[in-house]
């Protein structure tokens, strides 16, 4: 079917007070479960292009989004392309011609005023592309190995009246959210600050997003759905499950060398995980 779009997900998604999953993909393997796993939840799904991901693909972001596009388009449920993370306005002035219908500009690690000007004239330019723009407030952390800020540093926390500034004089369409969760956590022990994510939603009319979702417990992801939350991002918790399946398939078949033996159990165990995540957001009291 055709590409469907993040904002038209996530808008529905919002509206009933659900969550639409976005996975970020890295290889082939990624895009084919992260769609096989939503046509077995019979759910829409978001596929998520990082920065990072770019960088590792020698900086070229066409080979591996046309492949998503190719992926998407052959769906059985509607699935969005997003480009995640976005840095360098060179990456973000690709994204319209290599099939995304949204993106996410981080410029969070900036100074208020700085990631204000940066990310309006972000959205400007994305709005007149016809894209829909997430940008992010407070910091996750996480990212590239680098530590996250303590939960009570300045610019640690999204503060709720400078997220409503923020919104209204960028004029991105939706907002990633800094509650306590943080980029790959390879174990599920964040705790989430669900009296701030009630402030946020009550300060904000754009969807909320969460970030370092593979961290949160299953019912701290219920709970933010539950809060506000209409985008959950999830990344960390494919590539554990891929690489603990692909480690243990080649303990046990030391003489293996034929790729395909070893990625197709790296992807099914990715598949089972998107099917795991997918049903816990519906566990979600709309």
């Amino acid at each position: 079917m055709p590409l469907a779009t993040t904002g038209e997900l996530v808008t529905r998604a919002a509206q009933v007070r659900s969550a639409v999953a976005a996975f970020n993909v890295i290889t082939l393997e990624h895009i084919e479960a992260v769609i096989a796993g939503a046509e077995s939840a019979g759910t829409p799904v978001v596929l998520q292009v990082s920065e990072n991901a770019v960088k590792f693909r020698y900086g070229r972001l066409l080979p591996l989004a046309r492949a998503a596009v190719a992926a998407a388009e052959g769906a059985a449920v509607p699935v969005a392309l997003h480009l995640d993370h976005v840095q360098s306005d060179d990456l973000l002035r690709q994204a319209a011609g290599a099939g995304f219908g949204s993106v996410m500009y981080d410029a969070a690690r900036l100074p208020y005023a700085e990631n204000l000007a940066a990310t309006r004239a972000a959205a400007d330019w994305a709005h007149a592309q016809g894209l829909w723009i997430e940008a992010e407030l407070g910091q996750v952390g996480g990212k590239d190995g680098r530590r996250p800020l303590d939960a009570h540093a300045p610019g640690a926390r999204t503060d709720p009246d400078q997220a409503r500034d923020f919104v209204a004089r960028t004029g991105v369409d939706a907002l990633a959210v800094a509650i306590g969760s943080v980029h790959a956590m390879t174990t599920r022990t964040a705790a989430l600050d669900h009296g701030l994510l009630k402030r946020l939603s009550a300060a904000l009319t754009v969807p909320l997003v969460l970030h370092g979702s593979s961290g949160v417990p299953d019912d701290g992801l219920v709970a933010a759905v539950t809060g506000g939350i209409a985008k959950v991002n999830v990344g960390t918790a494919l590539n554990i499950a891929m690489t603990r399946a692909i480690r243990d398939f080649l303990a046990a078949h030391p003489e293996a060398v034929d790729s395909r033996k070893y990625l197709s159990v790296g992807r099914e165990a990715m598949i089972q995980e998107v099917v795991r995540i997918i049903g816990v957001l519906g566990g979600a009291p709309g």
